[in-house]
């Protein structure tokens, strides 16, 4: 066995003498769904069990409530572990994030007693709002991720993937605000906001034949008057625009848009057009990173990772703008169902799982250390 092989069984030791640790924080995590910027206990615990192995913490960190960060080492290559733990409204971790936080927690603490060896200086990140509020964006502008050499996540999935690949994607709500009047005694003094989202979603349908494939509309009505026998005066929708760029994406939100201003201007309605929230960027694969990744998901025994086209958003996709990133996903359900399914909540606590945390840990610890071990030459 070489050194670096001896090291690398050292870091994997360490991640699973804190198995019980992992587990039990991601069953707590599960047991306690909180949705997007409301996250507090699972951050708190996240910084807690960070703090008992001597990591800085600071938390709440980059101005927001339910973000931390936590490092460990003083070597000069930086690698920074996202750890995300928001939870779905009304489906709760249907997306496995009590898996992720700990799989985060897990490297970081397998890293920790072999940074300065490495050369490592190990950031862990939690990184709340993922599901709605693009947190790693906003943490991104914040300098959460400054300095940083190398980024790194893993997400559970019905199937293994290396390369992952997202679509970029942009929000988009919409109120027309028209003229209130009685739809038989003066119609004519009224202006129909809901007519206007109605002409709006038309144009739309109109559009949607012209747009490439991978370009996506998709939304929902959340006013429209609130009875008949009243003009209403006020509609509301809410959409989501997908293109697989973000250049793709800036030039499908202006014809969605011009949909919209149509449907103001026919009416003579007024409209207002707002973004809820950051757009999330398609991800970009670091391919340093994941030759990497897939060298050490051999090792541990992971299913042959697929080639997928993308087929879901995440904030990560911001950050592999900015830093060399991966994002692979590991296989929880052997196909039986995907995230944000009903089915997915109990499977983010099975056994399988449960493996997928701790080889995500490991993974992703060795994949750190071989990336620091590169850089040393």
């Amino acid at each position: 066995m070489t050194a670096a092989e001896g090291l690398k069984t050292a870091v994997q030791e360490r991640v699973l003498a804190h198995r019980e640790s992992l587990l039990a924080l991601s069953r707590r995590i599960h047991a306690h769904p909180e949705t997007a910027f409301a996250e507090h206990r699972a951050a708190a615990w996240c910084a807690e069990l960070l703090r008992e192995h001597d990591f800085d913490v600071t938390a709440p960190a980059y101005g927001l409530d339910t973000a931390f960060s936590a490092t460990f080492g003083s070597g000069p290559v930086t690698v920074a572990i996202a750890c995300e733990y928001d939870a779905l409204p009304g489906l709760g971790h249907a997306c496995g994030h009590n898996l992720i936080a700990a799989a985060g927690l897990g490297a970081a603490l397998g890293l920790a007693p072999f940074a300065d060896e490495l050369g490592l200086t190990v950031r862990v990140l939690g990184t709340p709002a993922e599901e709605r509020g693009a947190g790693k964006a906003l943490l991104l502008e914040a300098g959460a991720f400054d300095g940083v050499d190398a980024a790194m996540m893993v997400h559970p999935c019905p199937f293994d993937v290396a390369e992952f690949r997202s679509f970029a994607l942009g929000t988009l709500s919409v109120a027309y605000t028209g003229k209130a009047a009685h739809p038989s005694l003066n119609p004519h003094e009224g202006r129909n906001a809901a007519d206007a989202l109605t002409v709006a979603q038309v144009a739309l349908g109109l559009l949607r034949q012209q747009l490439p494939p991978h370009w996506k509309v998709h939304g929902v009505t959340t006013s429209a008057g609130t009875a008949p026998n009243a003009i209403p005066d006020r509609a509301t929708a809410e959409y989501e625009i997908r293109a697989s760029a973000a250049e793709d994406l800036r030039e499908l939100r202006e014809r969605v848009e011009a949909c919209f201003r149509a449907g103001a201007l026919a009416t003579g309605c007024e409209v207002e057009l707002t973004r809820p929230e950051p757009d999330y960027l398609d991800f970009r694969t670091d391919a340093e990173l994941i030759a990497l990744w897939r060298v050490n998901a051999r090792a541990l025994g992971r299913p042959e990772p697929q080639q997928r086209e993308a087929f879901a958003c995440t904030d990560m996709g911001n950050v592999s703008h900015a830093v060399p990133s991966i994002h692979p996903v590991l296989d929880i359900t052997g196909g039986s169902c995907g995230p944000h399914e009903a089915e997915f909540v109990a499977a983010a606590v099975s056994p399988m799982g449960e493996r997928a945390l701790l080889d995500g840990a490991i993974g992703m610890a060795w994949t750190a250390a071989d990336f620091a071990a590169a850089r040393r030459g």
